[in-house]
């Protein structure tokens, strides 16, 4: 069993910046992938980031390459979500995800474990 806490969230202007942290308990978290997906109104949850067990390999979804940064520290059993620029179209509620093996995915299917969100507002 996986437990997952996100925090980090908030309100923050166009073009500025947030982090966002979980913290995930059980002695397994180092062997499996971890992943954030978003979740706007009205719209169905969908791919952020995702990294390998190892912190070796990380996928972004198209919207967010080069302004997001997902990592790792398998030693505090934490994963960061560092989003830069942000835009109005960020606005969501994120959520992060440990996956079945270290292997990553950007379906949300294949994550067995959820938090509960934290939101995430860009204003103008």
């Amino acid at each position: 069993q996986v437990q997952l806490v996100e925090s980090g969230g908030g309100l923050v202007q166009a073009g500025g910046s947030l982090r966002l942290s979980c913290a995930a308990s059980g002695r397994t978290f180092s062997t499996v992938a971890m992943g954030w997906f978003r979740q706007a109104p009205g719209k169905e949850r969908e791919f952020v980031a995702s990294i390998s067990g190892t912190g070796g390999s990380t996928y972004y979804a198209d919207s967010v390459k080069g302004r997001f940064t997902i990592s790792r520290d398998n030693g505090k059993n934490t994963i960061t979500l560092q989003m830069n620029s942000l835009k109005l179209e960020d606005t969501a509620i994120y959520y992060c995800a440990a996956g079945r093996t270290a292997i990553p995915s950007m379906g949300p299917g294949w994550y067995a474990y959820w938090g509960q969100g934290t939101q995430v507002t860009v204003s103008s």
